[in-house]
């Protein structure tokens, strides 16, 4: 019996179909997917292996590579860079999407796009060389899955890991000479809680009125594309129009405030939000395109002067998630600070502390007037 998620309502959680595409063998072997092309024009070629879920073993047998050797990406597949990218012990990163042809995003909900079923994402890690191509895939039946592969050394290639994982690789590129790859269920952990399981590529993140404070954020790329473009190539569809004529933005009162939100929503949004968050607490970090200016006064009604759980000390008293002028008394740069298993924020896909990150939210809160109303 197959098990089927339908992602109609953003307040809906997919761990269920994280779980469920696991069984799924072979959900995307789609007649129009990408295919990589094969060393000897007309000889015959086997069928790519594949594990026991239906996953390629091969990065270049999930489609995102051409050419005789499996290293040019495919001129069919769209690349990208968010404004507020996610923080990952300083990786750079490249990021692509694919679109079975003839298929559009549905923008209806324009802080939930709906993804038709072929569609493919791959984000590259790297610290110096690549260390990891991060992938994600939605089947036929509209659920979703997700798989980590492991460049080699000299990167001539890129297999499937471990279901778990592999927590503590050596790696002598990365911070600390170690690297977590992340378990198929970590992954859920993230995408799943958010109001759609792509992160990234969204109207905010796309949205041609970049943000200039954001920090971690890289150029775009020659061929890197934006809401815009999106709309002109015809690949998306019911986006509101006010999202053309004014490209979304943050609202916020200060260029810190508008960077520091975003940083927020880029590394915390997919699990604190209203939208059926997995975080068991009231904060709410993500943004919405729909109306700029409520979605920044319901976030700051959920965090300034509100009590948090954690305690840095035992027997320590109730601190604010975030204190107005008060950073060294707020619960948020704590926690980002922390690298203890227990209370670290975001709890994976990080050892070290984002330094530059914390600044920027103890400078923003620092700006933060305890005795006004803290809306945009």
């Amino acid at each position: 019996m197959k098990a089927t998620v339908h992602f109609t309502s953003p307040g809906v959680r997919r761990l269920a179909a994280g779980i469920a595409t696991v069984l799924l063998a072979g959900a995307l072997a789609l007649t129009d997917a990408p295919k990589p092309a094969r060393a000897g024009v007309g000889a015959a070629t086997a069928a790519p292996a594949v594990d026991e879920s239906g996953l390629p073993v091969h990065l270049r047998d999930t489609g995102l590579y051409t050419g005789e050797r499996g290293s040019e990406i495919r001129p069919d597949i769209i690349a990208f860079t968010p404004q507020y990218p996610l923080w990952s012990d300083g990786a750079s990163k490249r990021r692509w999407l694919y679109l079975p042809p003839g298929t559009q995003i549905d923008a209806r909900d324009p802080d939930a796009w709906e993804f038709p079923p072929g569609t493919r994402l791959w984000k590259e890690f790297a610290h110096d060389r690549a260390i990891e191509t991060r992938y994600i895939e939605r089947g036929l039946d509209g659920s979703w899955r997700y798989a980590t592969y492991l460049w080699n050394a000299d990167g001539s290639d890129a297999v499937l890991a471990p279901v778990r994982g592999i927590p503590g690789m050596l790696s002598s590129e990365a911070p600390g000479g170690r690297y977590d790859i992340p378990a198929r269920f970590d992954c859920t952990a993230c995408h799943e809680g958010a109001a759609s399981p792509v992160l990234g590529f969204s109207a905010l993140q796309l949205s041609s009125d970049r943000d200039p404070g954001a920090v971690h954020a890289t150029p775009l790329r020659a061929n890197d594309i934006d809401l815009r473009e999106l709309v002109a190539r015809g690949l998306i569809r019911n986006l509101p129009a006010a999202l053309l004529e004014r490209p979304p933005v943050i609202a916020a009162a200060s260029a810190t405030a508008r960077a520091a939100l975003g940083y927020l929503h880029g590394n915390c949004g997919h699990c604190h939000n209203d939208n059926g968050s997995p975080a068991p607490v009231g904060l709410v970090l993500a943004q919405s395109v729909t109306d700029a200016a409520a979605s920044t006064e319901r976030i700051l009604r959920s965090a300034l002067n509100v009590a948090g759980r954690y305690r840095p000390t035992p027997g320590a008293g109730v601190q604010p998630i975030i204190k107005p002028a008060r950073p060294e008394q707020s619960v948020l740069p704590q926690r980002m600070r922390s690298r203890h298993t227990a209370t670290q924020m975001p709890p994976l896909g990080t050892r070290t502390v984002d330094m530059e990150g914390v600044a920027l939210i103890e400078s923003w809160i620092s700006q933060l007037n305890p005795q006004k109303e803290q809306t945009p």
